[in-house]
Parts: structure tokens; C-alpha cells; sequence
């Protein structure tokens, strides 16, 4: 709590100060910010048919790649398939950190993030479907038997190594088990192609024409969304929770893809890029950029520290990636130290970046946040 009156304190200063009487520690906002130019409508144009449109469809592509890997595995279940298997899975998992901060939409009306990647998956429940054969993936409290997580288990946390994964599978309980997995894939699939169908049906067009300057336009809702999965998502899901930060214990069993074991950097680092790249404009699979939030604060002229706001943002995502970036695995990192110090630090620049979007951006873009933090950051 006092953080949050402390973040109100912060952008309360802003706004009362002039660029006189700015100091080095302050936003600095141009006096005519009121004149200055900025299409909003190019920016959900670029956001809308350059980056969020072209992830879904190749996040979808790769869920047909996963579908057809498991039919090949279910067809002859042997360790090359489950080889196979899984490394289609892996593919799609990464893909899916392109299009996971993107819940706006169709994607909140379908609860996509929650109904794709809640974690730790619930293997007691799971174990449970698979020999009893009844249940229902769509109710909500499923989610945390399905998704990415759930196929972690049933790829990777069914036995030590392949040979007693592959007993599973080819054990007596082997028709439940295939249909239980299929199910898995066919929900997910079923909830991607609702997705990208009504992106490209009609809400696309509905997201480009509401570019007003409201909390209910797309740009507010998007910002506020994209910060949302960066601090609550990326930040303490992918690193803070496990690490301990919020209940002041490890709790690597919260890692996300836990039972491989080895890829929850790689997971993490993926979602970074994707957020940065999204900063930037950059097009999906391009070096290409268009209007963005790094654009719009350039042409806001908003300064911090005496630099351009968009340029320290950009180095603050560098340095956390870099850091990011040496560590081990983090189930690994977390197991195996009792003090996961590199973690802790690497996990201390990712965090810096959240009062420079939460607080010093929305101030400069005149938008204000619509969620409540309570996690005590």
C-alpha cells in the first residue's frame, strides 16, 4: 500500500511541475505537449496488422505443427516421436510468449491467457481425468489442468526418463491417456482459432477505429494490458514468484515448463522480446519498425535524467536481459543455491523497468492505470 501512494506521490509531482522546474529525477513534459502531433491511429494500425495479427497466425501455425506431432506419436509411440513430440511443444510454447501479453479483446473474452498457461499445473486432478475419463476442460476451475503446463507433465513429469514416460504410454491405461491429451490440444486450439478469427472478422477494425484518448480507447486499454503482463506476468510469474520475492521462500515447483526443466530462461527471454519489440513497432519476424510507444513518447519529447524516456526504457530492457541471459536454468538457479543471488539481481533490473512504464510513460501518454497493484512490489 505504500508503494501504491508512494507511485500516486510520483505522478502527482510530475504533472505539478514544469519543465523549469524539473529536476534530473523527473519526467520532463513539454509545456505545448497539448500541440504536439501524434496519430494514435497509426500505432493501433502498425500494433494491429504488423504485430499482433501476423503472432497469432504463426502461433497458430505451430499449434498445427504440435497437433500433427502428436497424431504422429499416438499413431506409433516410440522415443523418436516423443522426441518429436516434444520438441514441437517447446516450439509452440515460445510462440506463445509472442501473443500471451496481448489480452485484449477476443483474447479476454475467452480468457485466453488463463485458459493456455496458468502454472503449476494441477497433476493431481490431471491424474485423476485420465483414469476416470470424466471431465470438463471449459469449466474455469480446469484451467490449472490444462494448456502448456498440463502437456509439461504429461511430456516431461510422467516418469524420470523417456523409457518410463513412453510405459505410460503404451501402459493400460493408454487409450485414456491419449484421449485426455488430445483434448488438451484440441481446447487449445479450439480457443487460438476464436481468437485469430475474430481478430481478423471484425474486432480488428473496431480496435483500429476506437483511437481516442479515454480509459475505454486502445490505446489506454492496450497500455494498460501490456504493462499489466509485463509486471504481473513476465516479471513476478516468470521470475519473482519462484524466486520467492512475494512469499519470502523459493518455490521452484512454480517455474514455468517445471518438469523439462531446462527452457524457462529461454520462455522468459522470448517474453522479453516480445515486449520489447512491441515497445518499439518492430513487425513480427522483421527488423521493420512502425508507430509505437517508443515513437510516441519521441515525439512527446518526454526526458528523464536528461535522456529520451524511450531510449533509458530500452536500455533498462537490454541490461535485464543481459543479466537474464547468464544465468542458469531457473529451477536450476532456485535448487540449487541457497541464496540465488544472480537471480535476485538479474530479477532487480527486470523490476526496474516497471516504474518507468507504470509511472514515468502513462504519465507523459496522459493515461492512467486501471488495475490495483497488490502483490506489495
Amino acid at each position: 500500500m505504500k508503494k501504491i501512494i508512494g507511485a500516486l506521490c510520483i505522478m502527482t509531482l510530475i504533472w505539478a511541475c514544469s519543465s523549469e522546474s524539473a529536476t534530473d529525477d523527473e519526467v520532463i513534459i513539454p509545456d505545448d505537449q497539448e500541440e504536439v502531433s501524434f496519430e494514435r491511429s497509426a500505432m493501433l494500425i502498425n500494433w494491429a496488422d504488423n504485430i499482433i495479427i501476423p503472432s497469432y497466425e504463426a502461433f497458430s501455425g505451430d499449434l498445427d505443427a504440435l497437433l500433427n506431432s502428436f497424431n504422429t506419436f499416438k499413431v506409433d509411440t516410440n522415443e523418436g516421436n516423443l522426441t518429436a513430440f516434444r520438441s514441437a511443444w517447446i516450439n509452440a510454447y515460445t510462440s506463445w510468449q509472442r501473443v500471451e501479453m496481448f489480452e485484449i479483446g477476443p483474447a479476454e473474452s475467452v480468457g485466453f491467457q488463463l485458459n493456455m498457461n496458468i502454472y503449476p499445473t494441477n497433476t493431481e486432478n490431471i491424474d485423476e481425468f485420465i483414469v476416470s475419463g470424466s471431465y470438463d476442460l471449459s469449466l474455469s476451475s480446469n484451467r490449472s489442468s490444462k494448456g502448456f503446463p498440463a502437456l509439461d507433465y504429461l511430456l516431461n513429469g510422467l516418469g524420470e526418463d523417456d523409457t518410463s514416460i513412453l510405459a505410460f504410454y503404451n501402459g493400460d491405461n493408454k487409450d485414456a491417456l491419449f484421449t485426455f491429451t488430445e483434448d488438451v490440444l484440441l481446447d487449445m486450439k479450439s480457443l487460438t482459432d476464436t481468437v485469430l478469427s475474430d481478430w481478423t472478422e471484425g474486432y480488428r477494425d473496431t480496435f483500429v477505429a476506437n483511437d481516442g484518448a479515454s480509459s475505454t480507447a486502445s490505446v489506454d486499454r492496450m497500455v494498460n494490458d501490456y504493462i499489466f503482463y509485463y509486471e504481473k506476468y513476465l516479471r513476478a510469474g516468470k521470475m519473482g514468484i519462484p524466486l520467492g520475492v512475494f512469499s519470502g521462500a523459493p518455490l521452484p515447483e512454480n517455474v514455468e515448463a517445471y518438469y523439462e526443466g531446462t527452457i524457462s530462461n529461454e520462455l522468459f527471454l522470448e517474453g522479453l522480446n516480445a515486449v520489447q519489440d512491441f515497445f518499439n513497432g518492430k513487425h513480427f519476424n522483421s527488423e521493420t519498425e512502425g508507430e509505437s510507444l517508443a515513437s510516441y513518447l519521441d515525439a512527446l519529447n518526454s526526458v528523464k535524467d536528461g535522456e529520451d524516456l524511450s531510449s533509458l526504457i530500452n536500455a533498462q530492457f537490454n541490461t535485464a536481459r543481459d543479466l537474464v541471459s547468464d544465468l542458469a536454468a531457473f529451477r536450476e538457479e532456485i535448487e540449487n543455491n541457497n541464496t540465488p543471488t544472480a537471480m535476485f539481481l538479474a530479477y532487480d533490473e527486470v523490476q526496474k523497468a516497471v516504474p518507468m512504464l507504470k509511472v514515468d510513460m502513462v504519465s507523459a501518454m496522459s493515461i492512467s492505470i486501471d488495475f490495483v497493484d497488490a502483490d506489495g512490489d
